[in-house]
């Protein structure tokens, strides 16, 4: 849950609701709303899917779980990916020789790293 309390402010705030409304929405108090928020609180499974409901969001997007859609020969899939995955996409596009290297054979290039790592 590295990311609720931030995209709970995000989503909150998007909404025009304040945490008192928010929490009374979904049966709990301004507090509860602001530990969730803080990140030192967090909510139940069930608070979670009343949040997602009150705010109209995927509960994976309070996850932290971004969810991209990505077409291929007519038919899409979804693809999901946590924060951790995202962040070496990004490593990897700040080095423009190895981020094209790993995109031009995807399969050798994760080979020699398993061989390298051992």
């Amino acid at each position: 849950m590295l990311l609720l309390n931030k995209r709970l402010k995000e989503a909150r705030k998007a909404k025009g609701m304040t945490q008192e409304t928010l929490g009374k929405e979904i049966g709990v108090t301004k507090v509860s709303i602001c530990c969730y928020e803080n990140g030192t609180r967090t909510p139940t499974l069930d608070t979670l899917i009343d949040l997602a409901n009150a705010l109209n969001v995927e509960i994976t997007y309070l996850l932290g779980i971004d969810s991209f859609e990505v077409a291929e020969n007519n038919g899409s899939y979804g693809i999901h990916l946590a924060k951790e995955e995202i962040t070496l996409i990004k490593e990897l596009r700040k080095d423009s020789v190895l981020y094209n290297r790993i995109l031009e054979d995807p399969k050798r290039t994760a080979e020699l790293i398993k061989r390298k790592l051992g």
